[in-house]
């Protein structure tokens, strides 16, 4: 059984999870009419993994006698000046959900939530690997530089990104 701070936590770790969705979303939408098709299919992807991170704190909410919470959501950013700026936002992001799982695996530490606990330390070593692949993408964008022909093969290989990842 949760406990009702847990759950509380819990809900507001659901909400960033859909807020990451969505903004993955949109930077997906900016890509796909900027003419970056590998990277958009790379942040389609990433939104989906986002969601079904949601899906997966929702489940677990439910299934410990909590009621997870579907709330409003704050609308993303539509636009960037450019895929940089966007993947630096990204890697910012990355970081803030990092903060914040961790803040959660500290509440049920001190709580003796062992079980939920657990649970999170999946989204601890997801976070860790999505911290470096932003920062992987990152390195990457600064080592192209101005390069339209690095930008091209930079794009493809986003791509390719996409299409390999696993499913969680």
């Amino acid at each position: 059984m949760l406990s009702k701070n847990i759950e509380i936590a819990l809900n507001k770790q659901i909400r960033i999870e859909a807020e990451s969705s969505q903004t993955y979303l949109s930077m997906a939408c900016w890509a796909e009419v900027s003419g970056l098709e590998g990277i958009a299919q790379f942040m389609f992807a990433q939104s989906d993994e986002e969601r079904l991170h949601m899906l997966k704190l929702i489940k677990y909410v439910n299934e410990r006698g909590g009621h997870a919470q579907i709330t409003d959501l704050k609308a993303p950013k539509t636009t960037y000046e450019t895929f940089k700026g966007m993947f630096e936002e990204l890697y910012k992001h990355e970081i803030f959900v990092s903060d914040s799982i961790n803040e959660l695996v500290h509440i049920t530490f001190s709580e003796k939530d062992y079980a939920t606990h657990n649970f999170l330390q999946w989204y601890v070593a997801e976070q860790i690997e999505e911290e470096a692949t932003a920062k992987s993408i990152l390195d990457k964008i600064n080592l192209i530089g101005d390069d339209k022909g690095g930008l091209y093969l930079f794009d493809r290989d986003l791509q390719q990104v996409a299409l390999v990842k696993p499913a969680i």
